[in-house]
């Protein structure tokens, strides 16, 4: 794992699964984090989602989603102490799953991750609910009998209207209907990735991970076209005006049908990048 070509083909190929592997998928985001820890790293965060999975009670199999939520909040929340505080969005290793297994801390989303895995290896009908601002996860069937749960908050069960409160105290906007169906795994790949930069855009001096963060979301089959702009601008804040620029005349392409003015803009910052090298 200490080939960045290697691991990059890897992400890349595990994205086009036809099943993509979430787990798979943010442990080789972390293996991005800390290239030197190598295969086994992913190997022993897979055995402990395997470990946790087989300490849930045998008679919750086949039981109803009520019954399977309060059976991970036990074991994860309140017996094993996974969940989250403020200070874990100031973190890097709160977006990083093994990391997250190892500290039993982390953002909403990553401690949503290690329920989801944790309940699907058990056989659990779980998916996660990607609401703006909080993720969380459901159990049951999203258009039937479901209950949520906030594993931020140790896996406390929640109403749609706690849930609708959550959104609004975190973005200041009402929740709809439609945020409450099931999140597809590359779109939570997605949001870590979006985490992972958002944290480090806030860290100038840390330009190397959004550039790898962006990188990686790049690689995903579906990934906003915006984010080649910034690749582009990120290459030549580290300085590598030409790379930057080349970017930047390729993203000015791609746009020109759709938005002639802002392709004109993005060609004069390129010029205004390659003038840098004189």
């Amino acid at each position: 794992m200490h080939d960045i070509t290697d691991r990059r083909r890897r992400f890349a190929e595990a994205a086009r699964d036809e099943r993509p592997d979430l787990a798979l998928l943010c442990l080789l985001i972390a293996a991005e984090a800390d290239p030197d820890a190598g295969e086994s790293a992913i190997d022993e965060a897979q055995i402990e989602l395997d470990r946790l999975a087989g300490l849930l009670p045998a008679q919750v199999r086949g039981a109803g989603p009520t019954r399977w939520a309060t059976a991970l909040e036990d074991l994860l929340g309140t017996r094993l102490g996974f969940r989250g505080s403020p200070a874990d969005y100031r973190r890097l290793e709160s977006s990083l799953l093994d990391r997250v297994l190892q500290r039993r801390r982390g953002l909403p989303i990553m401690l949503s991750v290690v329920w989801l895995e944790v309940a699907r290896r058990a056989g659990a009908p779980v998916y996660g609910v990607a609401l703006p601002g909080h993720f969380v996860v459901g159990f049951g069937d999203p258009y039937g009998e479901h209950v949520l749960a906030d594993p931020f908050d140790g896996g406390r069960l929640l109403s749609e209207e706690e849930a609708g409160l959550l959104v609004a105290g975190a973005t200041g906007t009402p929740v709809a209907p439609a945020m409450f169906s099931p999140a597809d795994p590359l779109e939570i790949v997605l949001r870590v990735l979006n985490n992972i930069r958002a944290w480090a855009a806030a860290r100038p001096e840390r330009s190397d991970i959004q550039l790898w963060a962006v990188d990686l979301a790049l690689l995903l089959p579906s990934h906003p076209a915006r984010l080649r702009f910034e690749r582009a601008e990120l290459l030549v804040e580290r300085g590598d005006f030409a790379g930057g620029a080349r970017e930047m005349e390729d993203y000015a392409r791609v746009i020109d049908a759709v938005e002639p003015s802002v392709a004109e803009s993005v060609r004069h910052r390129a010029r205004a990048a390659r003038a840098m090298l004189n």
